[in-house]
Protein backbone atom coordinates (compact mmCIF):
# COMPACT_ATOMS: atom_id res chain seq x y z
CA UNK A 1 0.00 0.00 0.00
CA UNK A 2 1.49 3.20 -0.32
CA UNK A 3 1.47 5.55 2.53
CA UNK A 4 1.92 9.53 1.74
CA UNK A 5 3.68 11.41 4.24
CA UNK A 6 3.76 14.91 2.82
CA UNK A 7 3.08 16.35 -0.31
CA UNK A 8 3.58 19.66 -2.18
CA UNK A 9 2.03 21.17 -5.18
CA UNK A 10 3.79 23.78 -7.75
CA UNK A 11 2.02 25.60 -10.83
CA UNK A 12 4.44 24.74 -13.99
CA UNK A 13 4.50 28.40 -15.62
CA UNK A 14 4.12 28.16 -19.20
CA UNK A 15 6.37 31.84 -20.33
CA UNK A 16 5.31 31.58 -24.50
CA UNK A 17 1.89 30.15 -23.84
CA UNK A 18 2.17 27.90 -26.07
CA UNK A 19 1.12 24.90 -23.96
CA UNK A 20 -2.44 23.95 -23.92
CA UNK A 21 -3.84 23.69 -20.38
CA UNK A 22 -2.33 23.96 -16.85
CA UNK A 23 0.74 21.90 -15.58
CA UNK A 24 0.87 20.75 -11.86
CA UNK A 25 4.21 19.42 -10.23
CA UNK A 26 3.42 17.03 -7.27
CA UNK A 27 6.13 15.82 -4.97
CA UNK A 28 4.65 13.02 -2.63
CA UNK A 29 7.10 11.92 0.15
CA UNK A 30 6.49 8.23 0.20
CA UNK A 31 7.06 6.17 3.49
CA UNK A 32 9.04 3.15 1.69
CA UNK A 33 9.64 0.56 4.35
CA UNK A 34 12.89 -0.97 4.83
CA UNK A 35 12.55 -4.45 3.40
CA UNK A 36 11.18 -2.91 0.22
CA UNK A 37 14.16 -3.18 -2.20
CA UNK A 38 13.12 0.73 -2.79
CA UNK A 39 13.87 1.93 0.32
CA UNK A 40 16.67 4.50 0.76
CA UNK A 41 17.87 5.94 3.80
CA UNK A 42 17.64 8.89 2.34
CA UNK A 43 13.77 8.85 1.57
CA UNK A 44 12.26 8.45 -1.32
CA UNK A 45 9.58 10.71 -3.41
CA UNK A 46 7.42 10.52 -6.59
CA UNK A 47 7.43 13.60 -8.75
CA UNK A 48 4.20 13.58 -10.85
CA UNK A 49 2.76 16.30 -13.79
CA UNK A 50 -0.19 16.53 -14.34
CA UNK A 51 -2.01 18.38 -17.31
CA UNK A 52 -5.64 19.53 -16.90
CA UNK A 53 -7.09 21.06 -20.02
CA UNK A 54 -10.56 22.11 -18.86
CA UNK A 55 -12.59 18.43 -17.79
CA UNK A 56 -9.48 16.29 -18.72
CA UNK A 57 -6.57 14.96 -16.90
CA UNK A 58 -3.70 13.30 -17.56
CA UNK A 59 -0.28 12.29 -16.47
CA UNK A 60 2.81 14.04 -18.39
CA UNK A 61 5.22 12.17 -16.16
CA UNK A 62 6.06 10.16 -13.06
CA UNK A 63 9.18 9.66 -11.76
CA UNK A 64 11.11 7.90 -8.43
CA UNK A 65 13.36 9.70 -6.97
CA UNK A 66 16.04 10.01 -3.61
CA UNK A 67 15.01 12.66 -0.97
CA UNK A 68 18.58 14.01 -0.40
CA UNK A 69 20.22 13.71 -3.67
CA UNK A 70 17.30 14.42 -6.48
CA UNK A 71 19.04 11.51 -8.03
CA UNK A 72 16.38 9.96 -10.68
CA UNK A 73 15.60 5.83 -9.70
CA UNK A 74 15.21 2.99 -11.89
CA UNK A 75 12.17 1.62 -10.07
CA UNK A 76 8.23 1.85 -11.70
CA UNK A 77 5.51 2.20 -8.83
CA UNK A 78 3.25 -0.65 -9.23
CA UNK A 79 0.00 -0.56 -11.22
CA UNK A 80 -1.96 -0.10 -7.72
CA UNK A 81 0.49 2.11 -6.33
CA UNK A 82 0.50 4.46 -9.05
CA UNK A 83 -3.09 4.89 -9.77
CA UNK A 84 -3.61 5.25 -6.00
CA UNK A 85 -0.74 8.34 -6.00
CA UNK A 86 -2.37 10.04 -9.51
CA UNK A 87 -5.49 9.98 -7.44
CA UNK A 88 -4.72 11.81 -4.90
CA UNK A 89 -2.91 14.03 -7.03
CA UNK A 90 -6.08 14.65 -8.87
CA UNK A 91 -7.57 14.58 -5.23
CA UNK A 92 -5.61 17.95 -4.48
CA UNK A 93 -5.16 20.04 -7.47
CA UNK A 94 -5.22 23.63 -6.72
CA UNK A 95 -8.42 25.52 -7.18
Amino acid sequence: MLMITNYTVDVLKDPFGILAGKRYEFKLDLDIPEDDELHSEHGIYARIILKVDEDQTSVVSNDLLERTTDRLLDFDMEAEEEEAAILFCKEHIPA
